[in-house]
């Protein structure tokens, strides 16, 4: 099915009509899930444990419900389970990180990373059942093969990733974003189009038993929040 981009399509206003929830119910919703999202953490250590897939494809279609550039919604999603494809991943992302952490990333920001305990090794690519590679898209081919340009593509896919792992954390899953740079060979091992540009590689599981993350510290709302 061919889908019709939205400056094809005429202006069809709808009702919308959501139902006003009383305020003690929004202000308890809202504390819920302001508790349970300081509870998310990125995770490195993954456990191996099978995950409905119902789950991470439920998580996903949240993440394309996000606001787009003209509703362009310029990402696509890549759920890899294959452990072949999942190994090849995992071997060119580690080329690419041991180039970097041997020099190409400079001083400053191996200086940034230390805290985080990273370097080059990156088992997660292989131990979590699933990968969702994130592409943007950043321009679409209409049936004749026409190029057209997509808008503000950076900040949906961004919004996008976001509501991903939002979904992925309420759901009981752990996530990490993983941007090995350059990404071109995501494009060439999962034989995506010219118009998809490799955004992030997203493992996705439960933390494995013996699983730690860094004692870090989230700023304080008032160096967040500024009211004018």
């Amino acid at each position: 099915m061919t889908w019709t981009p939205i400056h094809n399509q005429p202006y069809t206003p709808v009702p919308y009509r959501p139902e006003r929830i009383p305020d003690s119910e929004s202000l308890r919703a809202a504390a819920e899930l302001r508790a349970r999202m300081d509870q998310r953490r990125t995770v490195r250590a993954f456990s191996t444990d099978p995950v409905p897939e119902q789950v991470v494809i439920d998580a996903i279609a949240v993440a394309a419900t996000a606001p787009s550039g003209a509703h362009q919604q310029p990402w696509t999603f890549v759920l890899v389970t294959d452990p072949e494809v999942r190994a090849r991943i995992r071997e060119a992302a580690e080329e690419e990180e041991r180039i970097s952490y041997d020099g190409r990333l400079g001083e400053e920001w191996l200086s940034a990373l230390r805290p985080l305990g990273t370097d080059k090794h990156k088992p997660h690519l292989t131990d979590a059942p699933y990968l969702i590679v994130v592409f943007q898209q950043r321009f679409y081919l209409d049936e004749d093969g026409e190029q057209h340009k997509h808008y503000y593509v950076d900040e949906s896919v961004g919004i996008a990733v976001g509501m991903l792992l939002t979904a992925l954390h309420l759901a009981g899953l752990a996530a990490l974003t993983h941007t090995p740079s350059p990404m071109r060979f995501l494009s060439e091992v999962l034989d995506r189009p010219r118009n998809e540009k490799a955004f992030a590689v997203i493992p996705v599981g439960y933390p494995a038993p013996d699983a730690t993350v860094p004692n870090l510290v989230r700023k304080d709302l008032d160096q967040v929040i500024v009211r004018v």
